[in-house]
């Protein structure tokens, strides 16, 4: 971000004298506050980005269009709009927004929740609500979340007795993983030295799928990926979520 700043400080005059500053949106377009070129709106957004939308949206209106760099992004801040979108104009809207480290990390958009909408994804949610979300295997599923919340409150219980630390957030993970895999795969995958390898894997794809890529909305700068080892990361737990899904396949 520093990078960026510099060079905004350097070319500002420039961009200035030459008029590039665009305040007026095109025809048939939803009102955008001013942008600068090349990174668009992202010096506008704060650490808390919803309360930037809502202070832009208050100026602009409920739908607005911002510049993330190279990318137009519509926002939504009204019920009645977001009626419109969602339901009238759903199947428009319907494909998940994906960067190029959730493409690697899920197999090329061949995951449920990113595959793009059609035939493949269909296939996907019928064999996801058959095999796991449909009511009869949910209650099918019941004794096994009795038993893992048990063991999870005994746990906490020990923990309290003995008067150690309870780091919530590690076993209410561990909790949900326990579940999970018990109903997909009929058995535990987080315990031993491959259930917490697999569960460190867990945790950092969760990472990765949150951080955000500069190099998405300013393609020229997509080499800092590479530099600062993200790209490696990902890589990395790719790398060991698919042994890990080998050896499950092989187990089963």
């Amino acid at each position: 971000m520093s990078i960026l700043l510099i060079l905004i400080t350097l070319l500002l005059p420039w961009l200035i004298k030459k008029n590039v500053f665009n305040h007026h949106p095109p025809k048939n377009q939803p009102p955008s506050p001013p942008n600068l070129p090349v990174i668009g709106n992202l010096h506008q957004l704060g650490a808390l980005i919803h309360h930037t939308l809502q202070t832009l949206g208050a100026k602009h209106g409920p739908v607005m269009l911002l510049h993330f760099g190279s990318k137009p992004v519509l926002v939504i801040q009204s019920a009645y709009a977001a009626a419109k979108f969602l339901k009238e104009n759903d199947l428009v809207f319907s494909d998940k927004p994906h960067m190029s480290s959730t493409r690697r990390l899920m197999y090329d958009r061949k995951d449920v929740i990113i595959a793009p909408y059609g035939e493949y994804w269909r296939k996907l949610k019928s064999i996801c609500v058959l095999q796991l979300l449909s009511n009869k295997r949910v209650q099918s599923f019941k004794f096994i979340r009795e038993e893992e919340t048990a063991l999870l409150l005994e746990e906490i219980k020990s923990c309290c007795l003995s008067e150690t630390a309870v780091d919530l957030s590690q076993l209410f993970d561990l909790h949900s993983n326990n579940v999970i895999c018990r109903a997909s795969f009929g058995r535990r995958f987080g315990e031993g030295k491959s259930g917490r390898r697999f569960m460190m894997a867990l945790r950092e794809l969760f990472r990765l799928m949150t951080n955000v890529e500069i190099g998405e909305f300013v393609p020229w700068l997509s080499w800092i990926s590479r530099v600062n080892g993200f790209y490696k990361r990902v890589d990395k737990v790719t790398e060991e979520l698919d042994e890990f899904l080998e050896m499950v396949v092989e187990e089963c």
